[in-house]
């Protein structure tokens, strides 16, 4: 298929084909699928290794264009580099249910997603009949679904004194994505537990807290204190870059201050807007659905909607 032809509409079953042919069958990097429904919709379920797509409306109104490029809506730059060399096909695009092409508006991210891969994209483009929905229905077993292990429902934890142990030190670090986890001081001391989540590396987001396994595991240490004063979005940066790190050698990293609610809290979203470019309320619910009580003081929040502002107005 040319650019600029009609993307092709394709049945669930037709993408369970693609889905379950052999890569080394394909003289292309192979199928990949673009969900664009919400991130919050799409981190609770989703078609195994698809990736989701974001519309960058801020952006948008920048530019005095009536097109839209293909970078507004990608945010990871590894993958629009891709399928602007066109490595992968097809190229499957997916919403929550519309039936057809027909059904789509033309304000509609996944009708702007299909354009923008036209002009782009020299490959096959494919638009799946009955979105998500319908296909989660009749395939479950190639769709990823959050588990209950992801979300924050533990119980009142007793002390040997018979006390209750605080909320924020219950059960142990909750995972926001593969590689990314947040968590309380008490949860970075325990060993078994990093060693159960598989973590080998920890961002430790304090002044005053140990690094409780130098030696064993990789350690950074951004000095934080959870106050209105304090400018952590200055270490939003260099928080990212050792997130990605940890990520790109197959690792995996816990983000920790003294109670997991405020400061690192506050980086987790910082990395969920930037690497995801979703906006902080986006961001917000995601990470409050896995660990209820964070609570980014109010200067925080603050300097989480400037970053939004800088992450949204980028391409």
């Amino acid at each position: 298929m040319e650019s600029g032809s009609e993307p092709l509409e394709i049945t669930g079953g037709e993408l369970v084909h693609i889905l379950t042919t052999p890569r080394d069958r394909y003289a292309s990097g192979g199928c990949v699928v673009l969900d664009c429904r919400p991130f919050l919709d799409y981190s609770l379920a989703h078609i195994g290794e698809s990736r989701n797509v974001n519309w960058n409306s801020m952006l948008r109104r920048r530019s005095k264009s009536s097109v839209v490029a293909l970078e507004w809506l990608i945010p990871d730059k590894a993958l629009l580099g891709r399928l602007r060399r066109a490595e992968f096909s097809p190229v499957v695009v997916v919403d929550e249910r519309s039936g057809s092409l027909a059904e789509l508006k033309a304000e509609s991210v996944v009708r702007m997603l299909l354009g923008a891969l036209q002009n782009e994209a020299q490959t096959q483009i494919c638009f799946l009949q009955g979105g998500f929905e319908r296909f989660s229905e009749a395939y479950p077993e190639l769709c990823y679904f959050a588990s209950s292990s992801h979300l924050n429902t533990a119980e009142p934890e007793q002390t040997a004194t018979g006390r209750s142990t605080p909320a924020y030190d219950q059960g142990g670090p909750v995972e926001l994505l593969p590689f990314l986890f947040l968590g309380s001081a008490i949860h970075s001391s325990r060993r078994e537990t990093l060693a159960a989540s598989g973590i080998t590396a920890v961002l430790n987001v304090s002044s005053t807290c140990p690094n409780f396994f130098e030696g064993e595991l990789q350690y950074l240490r951004l000095t934080v204190e959870d106050s209105l004063a304090a400018d952590i979005r200055a270490c939003f940066s260099t928080a990212i870059a050792f997130i990605d790190s940890v990520k790109q050698s197959g690792g995996r990293v816990l983000v920790h201050c003294q109670a997991g609610i405020s400061r690192s809290a506050t980086i987790c979203l910082a990395y969920l807007m930037h690497t995801r470019r979703v906006k902080l309320d986006e961001a917000f619910d995601f990470v409050k659905q896995r660990r209820q009580v964070i609570s980014p003081n109010l200067a925080f929040m603050g300097q989480l909607l400037q970053f939004e502002t800088d992450v949204l107005c980028k391409g």
